[in-house]
């Protein structure tokens, strides 16, 4: 592995300089992904720190950050709402040993095939439960634990803040999420310093002067560790944890990838190698389901990050692990300083950023078929779940993309008293309405050659259409010579 090799001393210090950088990013996010996530925030640090020491030595990409991600809230937040924490376990091992059988088959390159649109969707819907769901925390306020009910409590929460530790949570917030907005605009300090610490930090200060303050409670890390339960275990393996687990490797791996992609944009050295990333990440959250905690996947903010620090080698994710490491055996104390109210602003910019709305308007002038798929899989996802969201979706694509295949044209003549009607395209159920139409305006029993042998394609439910109204026609005295498309 690189690691092994001696490296120049120029990449050593590039490598150690944006690994600080990566992990000053990552702390605030674990422990933020965690409490969204309904755990300890203990748990996300010990899925940062397994990402980094784990997933970061593997091959794969090198540039990438593996940890907690915002995105999979959604997924695990609903399992450990209906299962318990201990659901954490056969969670992330089993999603991590599908991941390394996706990579063994070298499937990397068909997570590929997933429209863009469905991903895009995913990605909105996530982001708006992610930060309809920061909202109750950071006002003081207790979620339903669905969004469509949480949408539609967030008047009643916002007209009903007036206690002390609801206003400071307010005050803590809405600092937080300034900073987070304005940090990006101040020159040259945003490469450096991440906008995620200095709101966390300025929050902390503000805190400090406002007594009603709900702050962070963080246990240890050992004692955040719940290795297998084998008694537990087999009690969770149900249909329903089954299709989590295919779920959330699912959802892993594609936004692993996707991010990957995103990643190689960003930086000139090696690309990403999908089916050994894949590995990789299903080797880290095997790991986290031996551990019992978060599950992990490969992460766009810490990995950007990364790449805008400079970093050069896989040196830089390692090392932010070892930091992760570090910080929560010589310091945890400090972590209690945090408001809940920060974290809650944090992973609120966060799903905002997820959710881009400007994206979708984008879309929408493009091309307004792939904004419509993109709007059912988001809209799917906040009203039902993830999986059945994801499933609406790519059904949508299909039909997207079927009924734009199945385009069929019709041509009419009249010579020596016959109509000639020709078909083109792909006749299928899709077209079946405008075929039917078409043929219906034909008079009674008048004379017709139908030629349908410009048909690429000509399905049952056509065939039959066209079989029927030839037979109807001849029944009336109408003659009809019927062409048909070569097998």
């Amino acid at each position: 592995m690189n690691l092994i090799r001696p490296l120049p001393a120029g990449t050593v210090v590039h490598d150690v300089l944006a690994s600080l950088v990566v992990f000053l990013v990552a702390l605030p996010l674990c422990i933020g992904v965690a409490l969204a996530s309904g755990v300890p925030p203990e748990l996300g640090i010990v899925s940062g720190i397994v990402g980094g020491l784990v997933t970061g030595l593997l091959p794969g990409s090198g540039l990438h950050v593996t940890g907690p991600a915002a995105g999979l809230t959604a997924i695990v937040y609903g399992a450990v709402t209906d299962h318990g924490v201990a659901v954490l376990g056969p969670l992330a091992l089993g999603a991590g040993l599908c991941q390394v059988g996706f990579g063994v088959l070298r499937l990397g390159r068909w997570f590929r095939v997933i429209s863009l649109s469905v991903v895009q969707g995913m990605l909105a819907g996530i982001g708006v439960i992610l930060a309809v769901g920061q909202l109750y925390p950071m006002l003081g306020g207790r979620a339903e634990g669905h969004t469509a009910k949480d949408l539609l409590g967030l008047p009643r929460l916002v007209t009903g803040v007036g206690e002390p530790a609801e206003l400071a949570g307010l005050g803590i917030g809405a600092t937080a999420l300034a900073v987070l907005l304005l940090w990006p605009k101040v020159p040259t300090l945003p490469r450096y310093v991440p906008g995620a610490l200095v709101a966390v930090v300025a929050a902390v200060g503000v805190g400090l002067l406002l007594p009603a303050t709900a702050r962070l409670r963080v246990g240890t890390v050992a004692a955040a560790i719940r290795p297998p339960d084998l008694a537990v275990w087999r009690g969770l393996l149900g249909p329903e944890v089954i299709g989590l687990v295919l779920a959330f490797a699912f959802v892993a791996s594609a936004t692993t990838l996707f991010s990957a992609a995103a990643v190689d944009r960003m930086h000139h050295g090696r690309p990403t190698a999908y089916d050994r990333e894949l590995v990789a990440q299903g080797a880290g959250n095997a790991v986290c389901g031996l551990l019992g905690t978060l599950p992990v996947t490969a992460v766009i903010v810490r990995s950007a990050a990364n790449v805008q620090a400079g970093a050069r080698t896989k040196l830089s994710r390692v090392l932010h692990g070892v930091w992760l490491l570090l910080f929560v055996l010589a310091v945890p104390a400090l972590l209690e300083l945090i408001p809940v109210a920060a974290l809650a602003a944090v992973l609120l910019h966060s799903g905002a950023r997820l959710a881009r709305p400007a994206v979708l308007v984008g879309l929408w002038r493009q091309d307004r078929g792939e904004a419509v798929v993109a709007a059912v899989t988001c809209t799917a996802i906040v009203t039902t779940d993830l999986l059945v969201g994801l499933l609406v979706g790519i059904g949508a694509a299909v039909c997207k993309c079927a009924w734009q295949v199945s385009a069929v044209s019709t041509e009419e003549t009249t010579a020596d008293g016959v109509l000639h009607l020709r078909l083109t395209g792909t006749a299928t159920f899709l077209r079946l309405p405008r075929i039917v139409a078409v043929l219906d305006r034909v008079p009674a029993a008048h004379p017709v050659r139908l030629d349908l042998r410009g048909l690429r394609h000509l399905d049952h439910a056509c065939r039959t259409a066209v079989d029927h109204w030839v037979a109807r026609h001849r029944a009336a005295d109408g003659r009809v010579e019927l062409l048909l498309p070569a097998d």
